[in-house]
């Protein structure tokens, strides 16, 4: 999967987190370290253990870089960024029940946002999944001869 590039200074207008909350019920927030033994191993229920390994990294930094969707202490999503390069976007998943509820679309762009925030101008989404989604939500672009990309040679 080839990766795709997001313009920070550009994003697409979204709406507020608390906004969000209140119109849906659903908490969109950076998470805490003492929840790195329970998102990791919702992570490694729901997706990989690639993305576990990632998630970690995430909860590594500081502050926490990677951002969770709750609803009444469920777990429902996250997104992580800076995890396996600078300036990369993902690991990001929701649980399959939770889907096409606007939660995926939410955690991307409000981490997208928080990454404009810390000074980045543009992020990578390496290895980009759903090229159609990324590109619709929050205008990125597929970058050309990037397959396979800083994924290359890693241990399986």
């Amino acid at each position: 999967m080839s990766d795709m590039l997001v313009k920070l200074y550009d994003l697409p207008p979204f709406e507020p987190v608390e906004q969000y909350e209140a119109r849906t019920g659903v908490t969109i927030r950076r998470a805490i370290a003492p929840e790195k033994h329970v998102v990791a191993k919702w992570v490694g229920e729901h997706f990989s253990p690639f993305w576990v390994s990632e998630c970690e990294v995430a909860f590594a930094r500081a502050p926490i870089t990677c951002i969770i969707a709750i609803d009444n202490g469920k777990l429902l999503g996250f997104a992580c960024y800076d995890t396996t390069a600078k300036g990369f976007f993902g690991p990001t998943g929701v649980d399959e029940q939770e889907r096409g509820r606007g939660i995926g679309k939410m955690l991307l762009l409000h981490t997208l946002d928080l990454m404009r925030l810390d000074g980045y101008g543009y992020a990578a989404i390496g290895g980009a999944g759903p090229k159609d989604f990324y590109a619709k939500a929050a205008g990125a672009v597929v970058i050309e001869g990037s397959e396979p990309g800083i994924y290359k040679g890693m241990l399986r």
